[in-house]
């Protein structure tokens, strides 16, 4: 079964850390991947500061997993993944932590249950002072289900998350895209260009996902648009020929129009339309949500860009102002950042 880019990377840095240094070809031969894709994923990592390239070798970031160093407060930062969104994250993080002398230090968490906990306290145990928390959370979590984040032992902020109502997390300060708002600037940009009927091809799995979906229905309900079924996408790749099946009954229905999350499948949608006499954009006009690689479409993908880096050098200030303030006591910080929809050709309207 084939694995997505996120997780391959996330083994490939967990294998990294552990052995410190590795050829690349026997840590293709150790993860059971081609040497090809091992060398991509490598290229990425280490152009995110994540791990280090020399002479057909790779070796872990300074510190093990340091991504980055000072002679401030050590942060800890934990992700679900690495790869596509959580680098820009990272990124921006890193940044924002090394003009301010901090430290900072990457911790991956798994989809499994316990994971995030078990994480963070490997990251307390390596020395932080303070975390950056991006947990495996949906919005359908139970407020318990989050509660152990309120009860960490040092200051904490929430990057890209949101607790649930009614949880003790919602006591930490966080920062996250609108997430909302970056569909409704999609959904604004369609109706403006005539769309009245538009589609939603969406995921499931994700944060991110599930809150691309509620802005979806909140979004149709402020313009007055109807709310089509969402195009559910189980399991990427194997799914996208029925999407595309999906959409082309659609469009015979007079759906004209679609957002899809992310930029990986909508990508990857485009042939498969044109496999079925779909033009994009004459006959479906496109969005894409996360803005990743959209502009490398054919056609080039009109896209919501979430405000990643931003997300992470502002979750680093918040941190830092709350372990430099006297009394950890003071209001509470819920920060939204606002995404930014860039117009290109897949809605047949390019800017100028």
């Amino acid at each position: 079964m084939s694995i997505s880019a996120d997780e391959r990377r996330t083994r490939i840095l967990e294998a990294v850390q552990e052995l410190g240094s590795v050829r690349l070809t026997d840590l293709a031969e150790r993860l059971g991947l081609p040497a090809v894709t091992v060398r991509r994923d490598v290229a990425a990592l280490a152009d995110s500061g994540l791990v280090r390239r020399s002479h057909g070798s790779v070796s872990a970031a300074t510190g093990a997993s340091a991504v980055a160093t000072g002679h401030g407060p050590s942060l800890g930062l934990l992700v679900p993944a690495v790869g596509q969104y959580f680098d820009e994250i990272i990124a921006g993080a890193r940044a924002a932590a090394g003009r301010a002398g901090a430290q900072l230090v990457l911790g991956i968490s798994s989809y499994q249950a316990g994971a995030d906990r078990s994480q963070a306290e490997q990251l307390l145990k390596s020395g932080a002072q303070g975390l950056l928390l991006a947990p495996n959370w949906t919005p359908d979590d139970r407020p318990s289900d989050q509660a152990w984040a309120e009860e960490l032992p040092v200051p904490a902020v929430l990057v890209e998350r949101r607790p649930v109502p009614g949880s003790p997390a919602e006591t930490l300060d966080s920062v996250a895209s609108d997430h909302r708002h970056g569909v409704l600037l999609a959904l604004r940009h369609l109706a403006g260009l005539g769309h009245r009927r538009i589609a939603l091809v969406a995921r499931r799995d994700t944060w991110t996902a599930h809150e691309v979906r509620r802005g979806y229905a909140e979004g149709c309900e402020v313009l007055g648009l109807p709310v089509e079924p969402p195009v559910d996408i189980v399991t990427p790749v194997a799914d996208l020929p029925a999407v595309a099946d999906r959409l082309a009954e659609g469009c015979a229905r007079g759906v004209r129009a679609a957002v899809v999350h992310n930029d990986q499948d909508a990508i990857q949608l485009l042939p498969l339309l044109r496999a079925r006499g779909l033009r994009v954009p004459e006959d479906l006009a496109v969005i894409s949500y996360d803005d990743l690689f959209a502009g490398l479409g054919a056609p080039p993908l009109t896209a919501v860009a979430p405000p990643k880096q931003a997300v992470g050098a502002e979750a680093v200030g918040l941190l830092l102002r709350r372990l430099g303030s006297v009394a950890e006591a003071g209001p509470v910080h819920h920060v939204r950042l606002l995404p930014v929809l860039t117009i290109r050709e897949s809605c047949g309207a390019v800017s100028d």
